[in-house]
């Protein structure tokens, strides 16, 4: 997907039509940018390409006000009681077709409200005709580039640090196996599921009582884990939107001056709880991996002191080493010489001599294996002490992590209880409310565990009772045949579900690795990212030891968001490309990234770095920048792919003439802020010559 224009009308500030924005998409000069001061219509700009491209209620974080779409100039310039009409207009390339599509919505005077917005969307021919695509207009987009991304390639980057927060990692898994074409085979699972169920239906009511009996057992074990998955659901997205009132409500005590630096010393605690509990799980698992790897030599050691007991007694029995193999002594008798000449005659003293010598010689099997047996012995003794020296150290860093933990907690209890009788009465129902809200985030935790090991019961259970109903006889030929119909389709569900976790694990590993290398390019600081089976980016760093997780700034979480979604263009594209249309997930040769300010929470070097890796990782940029986002390095590092450029100017009726704003741009001054001509407030579009 390529975009190669923009046009508004009505759109918020933007009164009237506004002039055509061209973007930048050919190699070298990719980058379309759009500068603005703060107010300036930056916000409204990234809005519009969300809501031209995927309708109501998809804005950003910081579009205030959604339902203020239509220019508020226009409304009051309007006649009588005539619907006020506000439209986006985009035009973009793929697949080597030419779209266009216009999203318009209307102010209804009477009611002053807004109309639900409408979409068309045009194929433009070669020779300039437009035809209607066939199908729903709202899907034709959905199938180039679904919804569900859209946050990947239309973000504000002063917010962007939102995209790698653990309660957004289903959000993040599900979007990648959209673009990896991962939905096919999720569907494909769920479609041979519906089959196997008919299947199973059908063998119920012709099979043996037994048979039955076990269908109808499995068959209410999955009608419980749907309700369990679907209950999961539910505790999840409860989840979430406690953790963002939580959120919401320490960001109300922050702003407030009383208490601004004890909220500040609380949310570091909650980072060092995490980051203590997260040392704590892994010393627990370091523990268990200890005890089922290596916890058998322990119990080995009085085998081990009766073998060399064993050994010892074969040695003072002169059979280790065996000097004369009993073999030998054998070969002798039967032979009925000795090697001295002599006749061996049974009943006689020579053969009775030589006959002794069988008693003390050893075997030679024997000796070899006590050899062997012996060198892992002493492996399995060597082992024991490191045994213990890595269990007491696990067993201290427990104690000492559980220690910590609590002192973090008393710290947290202390700053609760100061907050709770905080003598602002503002303060303390805040506080009441923050409380409220942690104590039913760890219940639905608590829940969320739960019910997830019932799900996992259930799913053994039910593969349990599908062996038992694999074993049974089936005399029938009507049986049998529905019988193998059902393994069947439960063999090419596993084997899809295979496919699918192959896929996704080597898709993930190959994600992980260009995430690390992107982030390793701009982040001076010696952190690694990590991706977990649930797309969740954590930083680690690994400096002192072990893997240790470490509480990123907001800078590098904002770096480490952009790692994440170059690195997902990049992979995807280039696995796209080696599987040769074998998956079936949106086009990958070409995305667009719309970005506003990108650069505002990131220092000199960071901001250097991102700029220089920008250009080289995407395949169109529209970048919407202030003055001093824009200022020094930035500009340095990105003016030679700089393809449009577009200054919005801000006409405001609050100023005085000496307050105005401007920028340089190739040597030539445009303006940012002046005076408006009447008492509206508005934005107008200029091209940069």
């Amino acid at each position: 997907m390529k975009l190669t224009s923009l046009r508004l009308f009505n759109f918020r500030q933007f009164y009237g039509e506004t002039p055509q924005i061209s973007l930048a998409a050919g190699e070298p000069h990719k980058i379309t940018v759009i500068h603005g001061n703060n107010g300036g219509g930056k916000t409204s700009l990234l809005n519009a390409f969300i809501w031209v491209l995927y309708g109501d209620g998809k804005f950003s974080a910081a579009f205030a006000s959604p339902e203020q779409l239509v220019n508020k100039r226009a409304i009051a310039e309007s006649k009588g009681q005539e619907p006020v009409e506000c439209w986006v207009k985009v035009e973009f390339e793929h697949a080597e077709k030419r779209y266009r599509m216009r999203r318009q919505c209307q102010f209804n005077q009477t009611s002053h409200s807004l109309s639900k917005s409408k979409l068309e969307i045009q194929l433009i021919e070669p020779d300039g005709r437009s035809i209607s695509p066939p199908g729903d207009p709202e899907d034709v987009i959905g199938r180039i580039l679904p919804v569900s991304l859209h946050q990947y390639f239309f973000f504000d980057g002063e917010r962007i640090e939102q995209i790698v927060r653990s309660d957004k990692k289903k959000e993040i898994a599900e979007a990648t196996k959209t673009l990896l074409g991962l939905e096919v085979i999720s569907r494909s699972i769920r479609h041979l599921g519906e089959a196997r169920r008919s299947l199973e239906q059908e063998l119920k009511s012709i099979g043996s009582p037994e048979t039955q009996k076990l269908l109808q057992q499995k068959q209410k074990l999955e009608t419980d884990i749907e309700a369990a998955q679907t209950e999961q659901e539910r505790i999840e997205s409860e989840l979430k939107h406690f953790e963002e009132i939580k959120q919401a409500t320490s960001q109300k005590l922050r702003e407030l001056d009383a208490v601004k630096e004890i909220q500040q010393r609380r949310e570091n605690l909650e980072g060092q709880q995490r980051a203590t509990q997260d040392k704590l799980k892994q010393s627990k698992t370091n523990l268990q991996v200890a005890v089922s790897t290596k916890g058998y030599t322990v119990m080995l050691t009085e085998v081990t002191t009766k073998f060399r007991a064993l050994s010892e007694r074969l040695r003072q029995r002169g059979e280790l080493p065996a000097g004369i193999k009993q073999q030998f002594v054998e070969d002798l008798l039967e032979q009925g010489r000795c090697i001295c000449g002599a006749e061996l005659l049974p009943g006689e003293q020579p053969h009775h001599h030589v006959q002794a010598y069988k008693e003390k010689a050893g075997l030679a099997d024997v000796e070899e294996t006590v050899i062997r047996m012996g060198a892992q012995v002493e492996t399995i003794d060597k082992q024991v002490p490191q045994f213990w020296q890595e269990i007491d150290q696990e067993q201290a860093n427990i104690h000492q992590l559980r220690n910590s933990l609590s002192q973090i907690q008393r710290e947290l209890d202390e700053i609760h209880e100061k907050l709770k009788g905080n003598p602002i009465e503002d303060i303390r129902q805040i506080e009441n409310k923050l409380k409220e809200y942690e104590d039913k985030i760890k219940e639905l935790n608590q829940q969320l565990g739960a019910n997830q090991q019932k799900i996992k019961n259930s799913e053994s259970d039910a593969r349990q009772l599908s062996e038992e109903i694999k074993k049974l006889e089936l005399k029938e030929e009507k049986q049998a045949l529905t019988q193998r119909r059902i393994a069947a389709t439960e063999d090419a569900i596993e084997r899809l579900k295979d496919v699918q976790n192959r896929i996704d694990k080597v898709f993930r590993v190959e994600l992980e690795k260009r995430i690390q290398e992107i982030f390793g390019k701009i982040i001076v600081a010696p952190y690694r990212p990590k991706l977990t089976e649930k797309y969740e980016l954590t930083l680690v760093e690994a400096t002192t030891g072990p893997d240790s997780p470490v509480a990123a700034s907001t800078g590098e979480n904002q770096v480490l968001s952009l790692s994440f979604i170059c690195a997902i263009i990049d992979r995807v594209r280039e696995w796209s490309e080696d599987q040769s249309g074998l998956l079936m997930g949106p086009d990958s040769g070409t995305f667009p990234m719309v970005m506003d300010s990108p650069f505002g929470s990131l220092d000199e070097i960071y901001r250097r770095r991102v700029a220089q890796s920008l250009p080289t990782l995407a395949n169109q940029l529209v970048i919407l920048a202030s003055k001093t986002q824009w200022r020094g390095e930035v500009e340095a590092e990105m003016r030679s792919h700089i393809g449009q450029e577009y200054v919005l100017v801000y006409n405001s009726p609050k100023l005085e003439e000496s307050e105005g704003d401007q920028i340089e741009l190739s040597g030539q001054s445009y303006p940012l802020v002046r005076l408006s001509p009447n008492e509206f407030e508005y934005t107008e579009i200029l091209e940069v010559s």
